[in-house]
Formats: structure tokens, C-alpha cells, sequence
């Protein structure tokens, strides 16, 4: 059952990035159209994140906290990723997210709470990790180190503090009362970033409302499915399979679109494939 919740949240990772970049291409990626981006989706999505939850404000002091965290986490990752835009390769942009995104919650699993290492693990880790370095292109703009740094850890970290608010052994809320508070304290963040970027004028049209309305529903679903799933799966084994399920999703999409995968990107699959067949049978 777990393993489904895994394999759903995969699925609507690799359908977000269609809303995500439909937003772009009706509002740009400016720092406002960015924040506004960031302020709608969490709106929607803390609306469907109280309706899973019965329309119930759970609270405990532990779940308050760790909410916060992943909010400000969430707020800085997004920081970076608009300082980033226009000035790094997009393709170590992704590279360098993903990886953050697997490597150091499977680290936290493994050091922290002493998850098996197993081989299968091993090779899971390697060859998403070649798949990933399949997809990085040549000739684009390169400088920006810094942001590749705030990215890898702040995308990573948001794994490594949901496997920290499952784990420890304080009072916590239910996983959606947790999610509710999350949406809830970026919104809160999100509105006051955006008094402060008052001058740019960035019009918001009913199109990129639906968009990001889209993308808050995928993302705070699957983004509670793996929450779940972790107080059961190790972190080690889940993220991994993640980002190699990600990238098979998003690939197989990209068959629909006029930006068919080329043969890069389909050994990519071939390889995130093999490491999560890896990761379940070994």
C-alpha cells in the first residue's frame, strides 16, 4: 500500500511540471510572477488540505514548529530558485535539485536513523545519479555556485525534515493537520514577500490561477501521500525512487508534448528503471 502512495505521488510530481510551466509561459518567471506563483498554489492547496482533514485545525507545539521550518525551508528554496533564473544552467538547476532531493534524506535515514544500507540501495543511488548526469546539457550559463548550493540543500532538507516530524517521538498532529499548518505559514510568508514587491507590475491572468491552482492540488497531495508513506517506508528507500520515478514520469510525458525525449533522456529512464527495480528487489 505504501509503495502505491509512493508511485501516486510520482505520477502527480511528473503532471505538476506541465501546470508549472504553462504559469510560465502566461505570467513569465519574474521574482513576483515567482512569489505569486507560490502565494496561489499554497492558497489552493491549503484548501484541499483541510478537506482531507475533516476542516479541522489540529495543534501541538512539536507539528507548529516543524510546519514552520518546512515553510521557511520552502520559502528559501524558492528564493534561490528565482535568483537562480537567468543566471545558471537549467539542466544543473534540475540536477542539483533532484540530487538534493535524494541524497540527503537518504542520508538522515541512514546515519540518523540507522536504516539498512543495503546494495540495492547502492546501486539505486548510482544510477539515478547517471541518469540525472545524462540530462545535464552543454552551453548554457554556467556561474551562479551559490545557488546551486541553496538549491541541493534546501530541496534536500525538505525531505530530511519530514522524516525528522515522523520519527521523533513528541506529540504531533495527523500528517494532513501537519500539511495545513505548512501551506498555511507560507501563505502567511508568501502575502508578505509580495507587499514588499509592490512596484513590479506582473499581472496575474484567470489562466495562471488555474495553473497554479492545478499544481498546488498535485503537489500538497502527493507531497501528504509520501509524508504518510514515510512513517512507514524508510527515507533511504523512498526518495531514491522518488526522483527515479519522477524522471521516468516526466519523460514519458514529454511524448505529448512538441519537445519529444531525445535518446539522452530515454537511457535516463532505462537507468532510473533499472535503480528502482534495484531498490525494491535487492
Amino acid at each position: 500500500m505504501y509503495y502505491g502512495m509512493v508511485s501516486a505521488a510520482v505520477i502527480m510530481f511528473g503532471l505538476q511540471f506541465f501546470f508549472n510551466q504553462k504559469y510560465e509561459a502566461e505570467c513569465g518567471n519574474g521574482k513576483k510572477a515567482s512569489m505569486m506563483f507560490i502565494l496561489l498554489s499554497n492558497v489552493v492547496g491549503l484548501f484541499i488540505l483541510l478537506a482531507v482533514n475533516g476542516f479541522k485545525m489540529e495543534y501541538t507545539g512539536f507539528t507548529f514548529v516543524f510546519a514552520l521550518i518546512a515553510a521557511v525551508n520552502m520559502l528559501l528554496y524558492n528564493i534561490c530558485s528565482m535568483k537562480a533564473l537567468g543566471k545558471i544552467n537549467l539542466s544543473l538547476y534540475s540536477l542539483f535539485s533532484m540530487l538534493g532531493g535524494m541524497v540527503l534524506p537518504f542520508c538522515a535515514g541512514v546515519f540518523f536513523f540507522d536504516e539498512k544500507f543495503t546494495w540495492g540501495k547502492v546501486i539505486c543511488l548510482v544510477t539515478v545519479v547517471a541518469a540525472l548526469l545524462l540530462n545535464v546539457k552543454k552551453g548554457e550559463k554556467q556561474n551562479g555556485t551559490i545557488y546551486y548550493i541553496g538549491i541541493f540543500v534546501f530541496n534536500g532538507m525538505s525531505g530530511v525534515i519530514s522524516k525528522f516530524f515522523q520519527a521523533l517521538p513528541y506529540e504531533k498532529t495527523s500528517e494532513a493537520a501537519y500539511s495545513v499548518w505548512s501551506a498555511l505559514l507560507t501563505v502567511v510568508f508568501a502575502s508578505v514577500a509580495l507587499i514588499f514587491m509592490n512596484k513590479d507590475k506582473t499581472k496575474i491572468s484567470l489562466k495562471s490561477v488555474c495553473w497554479s491552482s492545478g499544481y498546488g492540488v498535485l503537489n500538497k497531495i502527493g507531497n501528504l501521500l509520501l509524508l504518510v508513506a514515510l512513517a512507514q517506508l524508510p527515507a533511504s528507500v523512498q526518495y531514491p525512487m522518488v526522483t527515479g520515478g519522477v524522471m521516468i514520469v516526466s519523460t514519458l510525458l514529454s511524448y505529448f508534448t512538441p519537445k519529444k525525449p531525445g535518446v539522452r533522456e530515454i537511457l535516463s529512464v532505462i537507468l532510473s528503471f533499472a535503480g528502482i527495480m534495484a531498490l525494491i528487489l535487492l
